[in-house]
């Protein structure tokens, strides 16, 4: 669930992006994963999708390094981008036991700016990841 107001507009890095819309300051968090409002799915689940909204899920969704499920925003934060420079680190917490995952900028982030994450930080098989930016 993303903790901070954000636009989705075009992105240099790809496609579309999650646009800061107010100056997010370093240490804020930025986004937590939370149940009942994000979801996260088990691959019998996505298996059970019929094949637009399996499609959808893969596009949108990262595979949690702890628990294996599938998990997707339910809000615009779907649109965050990888970069291996990003301005928000995402962090598992030390015992978490499951999907819990929470991001937070690891600098200031003025209202305008793209905010971006490494997707290896929490993703378990990140596709398409560049080494470079």
């Amino acid at each position: 669930m993303i903790t901070v107001r954000i636009s989705v507009g075009p992105s240099d890095i790809h496609g579309l992006g999650c646009i800061a819309e107010e100056n997010i300051s370093t240490g804020q968090m930025v986004w937590r994963f939370e149940p009942g409002f994000d979801l996260a799915l088990s691959q019998a689940q996505i298996d059970s999708l019929s094949p637009g909204s399996r499609e959808n899920v893969l596009r949108y969704a990262y595979v949690s390094k702890l628990t294996g499920d599938y998990v997707l925003c339910s809000d615009d934060s779907k649109f965050t981008n990888h970069s291996t420079a990003p301005n928000v680190k995402c962090l598992i917490p030390e015992g978490a036991t499951g999907n819990e995952l929470v991001c937070y900028a690891v600098r200031d982030i003025p209202a305008g700016e793209e905010i971006t994450n490494d997707y290896r930080d929490f993703d378990r098989s990140p596709d398409d990841v560049s080494e470079v930016d």
